[in-house]
C-alpha cells in the first residue's frame, strides 16, 4: 500500500492506494512515520482531481477505485457514484435506486462506512426533507461539500 498526505479546504487527506487504484481517503487518520510515495500514479492523479474538484473546475472523478466491502455495501457505494454533481439523493430514495425499498437504515450504514469519501459522494445523501443527517467527517465538512457543490439543505 502506498499513501499520500494532500491538504484540502477539509483540512489534510491521507490518500491509500494498491498497486493500480485507490482504496481509501482518510481524514481521521493520526500522524504516523509512515512511507509517503508522491511518485504513485494513481495517487497523483486522485491528489491531482481532489485540488481540480475544491478549485470548482472538476465535477467527476475518473481515478481508478478498489472498493473493500460487503456487496451490498459496494452496490450502495456504485450508486452513489452515480449521484450526479450538484444533485442530492435522501437514504430511501438510495434504497429504492438499488432495489432494496425498506432498506433506508441498511444504506445508511453503508453509507457511513464508504472508505473514498468525497470521491464516493456520501455527502450528497440527506435525510428526507433535505434535512443534513450524519456524517462520518463531520457537519462541518459535508456543509463545506454541499455548498462547494451548490446542492441546498434544511
Amino acid at each position: 500500500m502506498s499513501v499520500v498526505i494532500v491538504d484540502s479546504p477539509l483540512g489534510p487527506l491521507r490518500l491509500a492506494a494498491s498497486a493500480d487504484a485507490l482504496i481509501s481517503i482518510d481524514w481521521k487518520w493520526v500522524q504516523q512515520r509512515e512511507a509517503v510515495s508522491v511518485n504513485h500514479p494513481v495517487l497523483q492523479q486522485a491528489a491531482s482531481q481532489l485540488r481540480d474538484y475544491f478549485s470548482g473546475q472538476l465535477t467527476q472523478f475518473s481515478v481508478p477505485l478498489a472498493l473493500r466491502g460487503t456487496a451490498f455495501q459496494q452496490r450502495v457505494w456504485r450508486a452513489l457514484c452515480r449521484q450526479p454533481f450538484g444533485t442530492a439523493t435522501t437514504y430511501g430514495d438510495l434504497a429504492k435506486t438499488i432495489g432494496h425499498p425498506k432498506a433506508a437504515r441498511a444504506i445508511g450504514g453503508a453509507v457511513g462506512s464508504n472508505p473514498i469519501p468525497i470521491i464516493i459522494p456520501c455527502h450528497r445523501v440527506l435525510r428526507a426533507g433535505a434535512e443534513l443527517g450524519g456524517f462520518t467527517g463531520g457537519l462541518t465538512r459535508k456543509k463545506i461539500l454541499l455548498s462547494l457543490e451548490g446542492i441546498h439543505w434544511s
